[in-house]
Parts: structure tokens; sequence; C-alpha cells
């Protein structure tokens, strides 16, 4: 059985489904005018800027940044630190570059999603938004089969990626910084979980918005500790990554070359998967998370849904990159054994605290990322069973979701992975042929 899911993973996350996604992002950077770059002053103005202005548009609802940090939370996850590790350990240098690629097409990938998400939206019965790309995939592509499917795949990836793999990730690291049993942390965390998701969409955000900047922040100035300890590295290893995104690395190169046999074609494959991995563009979960946002446009919603994927890639996957490569080249130890890289990085400069700071880290990141993908699976759960169930039909869901945390803590997960995976790179196909077919109707600041 494993063999086989593991066949079926190799076919779907194979090149042609890189291809799409960069494919996708591309004709979408063209027909923008490339906005993410010509545009730069309006998104970031609209996005980092606005938080720096006094005026406050929200009514009393979800606000937008409450939104954008809610999806940060679902993409800021373990994959910033283990899955960059993994993809520097089996793709080498060359892979971050292309991990920038992936991530500066892909804002417009993700722009697209979230205008669309924003655009079709509707109130259920209830005063709350129904969303994400069901609903386009419904109302504005006119194919409520794929519409259907897509909202199966996404409730699945909710119990599989969402709560058993982040809630995985969770318990290995706590058993192994501070030796807790699987079974109390799995208590713990789905009581935790559970006092959250109670409040609904209102409390995830409003968790989010507290959650996020700080774990952010505990992780980036941890990060910087490190840099600045070996900082000659940095130019070096900037030079490497752009090289080797061009060439093969060579043993001998420097104790990171040690790994050798990294080949262009490799670096290009892991850098361009974690990039999608790790900030989701393409995927549809932008749409869903940002349709809670009130008081807003489907451009404002977009610009935000850029903003995170340059935040998820091009800093906090860079800079996790940047520790590893001068943290290896600096002490001598070969990239190698992505699980443990980033670890050992950090407390070759910091010691126990630089251990247990990536630890809290990816803890407070894997929760928040539970969170976030509760109100995915919520949705999809919504819009798959319409008005049936009410109250009841939310309240197995959440007893579901749940469970599927404390499972996680306790069990073995290869094949959990693995079908979450397959799950979250199917979710792409139904969301990226309602972009392709809606792409016409979308609309980008400065240019109608």
């Amino acid at each position: 059985m494993l063999n086989l899911i593991h066949l079926l993973h190799g076919a779907v996350w194979g090149p042609w489904l890189l291809l799409l996604f960069l494919g996708t992002g591309l004709y979408l950077t063209i027909r923008s005018g490339g906005f993410q770059f010509r545009g730069l002053r309006t998104w970031w103005g609209s996005t980092v800027g606005s938080l720096f202005q006094k005026k406050n548009k929200n009514s009393g609802g979800v606000s937008q940044f409450q939104t954008a940090c809610t999806a940060l939370a679902a993409t800021v996850g373990t994959g910033n630190i283990v899955g960059v590790a993994t993809a520097l350990a089996a793709g080498g240098q060359g892979a971050v570059f292309w991990m920038w690629v992936s991530a500066l097409i892909g804002m417009m990938t993700a722009y697209a999603e979230t205008w669309l998400g924003i655009r079709y939206r509707l109130r259920g019965r209830d005063g709350k938004w129904i969303c994400g790309p069901m609903v386009t995939l419904r109302d504005g592509a006119k194919q409520p089969v794929l519409a259907g499917i897509y909202a199966a795949l996404c409730l699945l990836s909710s119990l599989g990626m969402g709560s058993m793999v982040q809630a995985n990730s969770l318990a290995e690291t706590a058993r192994f910084s501070w030796n807790m049993p699987g079974a109390v942390c799995g208590l713990l965390l789905a009581a935790a979980v559970g006092l959250v998701i109670k409040g609904g969409i209102g409390r995830i955000a409003l968790t989010a918005e507290r959650l996020i900047p700080w774990s952010a922040a505990i992780y980036l100035g941890a990060s910087a500790l490190v840099l600045a300890a070996c900082w000659r590295q940095i130019p070096g290893v900037f030079v490497q990554i752009v090289t080797c995104a061009f060439s093969p690395a060579t043993a001998g190169e420097s104790a990171v070359g040690a790994a050798a046999g990294w080949g262009v074609k490799t670096a290009i494959q892991y850098g361009i998967a974690r990039g999608v991995f790790s900030n989701e563009a393409g995927l549809g979960s932008l749409a869903i998370l940002h349709g809670a946002a009130e008081d807003t446009t489907p451009e404002e919603q977009g610009m935000w849904a850029m903003f995170e994927v340059f935040f998820d890639t091009i800093l906090v996957c860079t800079v996790t990159a940047l520790v590893i490569l001068c943290a290896a080249a600096e002490k001598g130890f070969p990239v190698r054994n992505g699980a443990s890289l980033a670890v050992r990085s950090f407390s070759a400069f910091l010691g126990a605290p630089g251990e247990y700071t990536v630890a809290l880290s990816m803890m407070l990141f894997a929760f928040a990322t539970i969170i976030a993908w509760y109100y995915m699976g919520k949705q999809a759960a919504d819009y798959l069973l319409g008005s049936r169930g009410g109250t009841l039909r939310g309240r197995i869901y959440g007893i579901l979701y749940l469970g599927a945390v404390f499972l996680g803590c306790i069990a073995r997960m290869e094949a959990v992975w693995e079908l979450s995976d397959i799950w979250n790179g199917l979710m792409a196909l139904p969301n990226i042929l309602a972009i392709l077919l809606l792409a016409g109707q979308i609309r980008y600041p400065g240019r109608r």
C-alpha cells in the first residue's frame, strides 16, 4: 500500500504539475503587466503601509489584517523550516533561487484566486460568508461537479495536512525538546485547538492576529542573531545560490557542497515544489481564508494575498536558507539530513536556547496552521452539505477534526503525509482551471 501511495504521490507532484503552477503564474503576470513588480508601491502600501494608518475601515467583523494573519497561519508553518532544510539537502543551494522564482510568479496566482474568491463569495443563512474555489467554480466557471470535487479534497486535506500532519510535527518537536509523551501532547493540543475553534472564524482570526506576529518575530529575531554571527558568509552564499541554480554543484567546493551530485533539474524541482508547498499559491486556500474579510474589495484582498506569498517565501524561507547555508559554511558541516539541519544551525551559534527557539517557533507555527485549516475544512463541509445538519454538522466536523489532531500526535504518519500531499496537489487542478477560465474578469489596480 505504501508503495502505491508513493507512486501516486510522484505522479501528482511530477514536473507537469510544477509546470502548471509556473505557467499559470507566468500567464497571469503577463496579463497583469507584471503587477507584482510595477505595482510594488501600490500593493506594499495597501498592505503593510495600511497598518500604520489611523483609519479603521472594519465595522466590527473580521478585518483585512486578521484574514491576512489567518492566511499566514495556514501557510507559515513547519514547511518554512523543515521544508526549506529538506529542499537544500536534496536540491542544493540552487533550490533557493527557484523557490524565489516560484514565489514571485505565484504572487499573481495568489492575487487571482483571492480576487475571484471575493468576487463570487456569498452570504449563508447565518449571515456568514461562504467562499472559496468551490463557489467560484460553481457560480463563476459554471462547473458544479468540479466545485464538489474541490470541496471534498479540501475537506480531506483539512483532516490530513491541516490537522494530523501539523499535530504530528508539533508532537515530535515537543517529544524531542521537552520529552513530552505523544498522548499528553495530543490531549493538551486538542484542548487548546478546541477552545479556539469553538469561537468560530472570529476567534480563529483574533488568535492568528496575535500569534503570527509574535511567532514570526521570535523566529526572525533568532535568525538575525545567527546571521550576525556569521555575516562574512552571506555574500558568498548568495553567489552560490545564483550560480548553483544554473550549474551543478561539485564536491569539494565547500562544506555546503559536500552532498555533491546536485543538478540544475533537481534544484528546479525541489525549489519550485517547496515554494508551492510553503506559500500554497494556486491551491485555492488563500481564497477561502480571505473570504471572511468585511468591508473590502477583491483588489484589496488580492494584494494581501500577494504580500503573504512574499512574506512566506521571499522572507521567511530565505532567512531559513541563509541561516542553514551560512552556518554550514562557517562551522564546516554538510547540508544533509534535512529535518535536523535548522536545529543544528541555530544551536551551533546560540546553543541550547537556539534549539529551543526553533522548537518553540515550529510549535507555534504548527498550532496556527491547525486552527486556520479548521476554518478551511469547515467551509468545505458547509458547501458539501448545504443547509443539511446545521449546528449538528458543525459539531460532528469539530469532533472529527479534534480527533485527527489527537491521532496525529500518537500515530505513525508516513502514509498520511503522502496522502495529504496528494490531496493538496489535486486541489490545485480545479482551482487553476477556474482561474484560467475567468482570467478575463480579473482586474488589477492601475490597469483596466
